[in-house]
């Protein structure tokens, strides 16, 4: 019978080409439900994206005049949504989510993030969840952190950070583990034998080999993707496939939505990927997208007017996507506060009639059955959770 000393095979496993930052091994994952089937995704959208374009309210009659040079409604291609608003063209391979009860939106949301409209401070205010407390307290961590916290039963792999950077809004005491998809996990047959082999005897190394060799699978799939959209559906297929198993909760996030100069080409690329990321989800979910809610959210939108360079600036109010068979589609949700003389925030901004994390919270509500107290004071310090928009099916 083949002896090995796991301390020197430990020492070895830079030999299975896996990077030791992201090795199963090294981190011992484990896996551990949150109570209930539901699954909640949120999408950072770094860079603001125009919600005024993405979703385009043409009923208004002075969003062409504020937009002379954008195309606006479905005279300019905009697909009708009810009348009033209008999904971007490049949106278009979502149009059937919208058609099913799959798709909604709230229009008008901010965080309490003001006037000085930083990417930098909108992205850790809308990640931490906590208001317009700048700069923001890094001890406090982020808001599906924080739900954590106050859930029983959790413990072990919870929650999936995905992506390459650092994802704020999953930081703090509750245990998640993160996947960038430049991770390399390559594992011979032979290394596969020679794992079950050396920790077939210890329960804790022998669920982290096992999941070793699952993510290895899943990585090489996913490895295999190409094309412009490659690595947001990257990220949606992993994050799937960790919500099929024992994980409840997934964030990642796409950029690439910051278009002051040429935004039909900016918008265009960034909805590309966005659509491609919810298809891929759906797709990797299967029979658990019915129990899913996806939120795309942004750190603040964009000006009303057009600027000079065939772009917008940024802004105040914005645009929040919801998706999954867990929402209540079809719907456009919000007061739309209007976008003439005297209705825009600061004289150029959409005005916010709802604080966006009070849709979070909701989502948090239905979905897992965290009290309204919670929510407000512990998850979301400050935040008046207002009455139920009824977002979920």
């Amino acid at each position: 019978m083949l002896k090995m000393d796991r301390r020197l095979f430990l020492k070895g496993t830079a030999l299975l080409g896996c990077s030791a930052a992201a090795h199963p091994l090294m981190n011992s994952i484990t896996f551990a439900a949150l109570p209930g089937d539901n699954r909640l995704v949120v999408i950072i959208l770094r860079g603001a994206m125009d919600g005024l374009d993405a979703i385009q309210p043409y009923g208004d009659p002075m969003l062409r005049k504020l937009r002379r040079n954008l195309s606006v409604g479905p005279d300019n291609g905009a697909l009708d949504l009810d009348g009033f608003y209008a999904l971007h063209p490049r949106l278009e391979p979502l149009l059937p989510l919208w058609q099913k009860g799959e798709l909604a939106f709230a229009h008008a949301v901010s965080t309490p993030y003001r006037d000085k409209r930083s990417h930098f401070d909108g992205q850790d205010v809308l990640e931490a969840g906590t208001g317009n407390d700048l700069p923001v307290d890094r001890q406090v961590g982020g808001w599906l952190n924080r739900m954590l916290q106050v859930m029983p039963g959790t413990s072990a792999e919870t929650a999936y950070s995905v992506g390459v950077e650092q994802m704020k809004i999953l930081t703090g005491k509750a245990a998640h583990l993160s996947w960038a998809p430049q991770a390399s996990l390559t594992l011979s047959p032979q290394a596969q034998m020679l794992l079950e082999h050396v920790y077939h005897d210890d329960p804790l190394f022998r669920d982290a080999a096992q999941g070793a060799m699952q993510i290895s699978g899943e990585v090489s799939d996913i490895g295999k993707m190409r094309g412009p959209t490659a690595d947001a559906q990257a990220l949606a297929a992993f994050a799937a496939s960790r919500l099929n198993a024992e994980s409840r909760i997934a964030a990642f996030s796409i950029p690439g939505w910051d278009s002051h100069a040429s935004q039909s080409a900016v918008l265009g690329r960034a909805l590309d990927r966005l659509a491609a990321a919810i298809l891929k989800l759906r797709e990797g979910l299967g029979p658990n997208w019915q129990s899913t809610a996806v939120l795309a959210m942004t750190e603040f939108g964009r000006t009303a007017r057009e600027n000079g360079s065939g772009g917008t600036d940024h802004g105040t109010g914005g645009a929040l996507l919801m998706a999954g068979g867990a929402i209540r589609g079809g719907h456009a949700f919000g007061d739309w506060p209007g976008l003439g003389e005297g209705q825009l925030y600061a004289g150029r901004d959409l005005m916010p009639t709802r604080d966006i994390r009070a849709y979070a919270a909701w989502a948090m509500h239905g979905l897992f059955g965290i009290e309204r107290d919670k929510l407000e004071r512990t998850i979301f310090p400050g935040l008046e959770l207002g009455s139920d928009p009824g977002m979920l099916a």
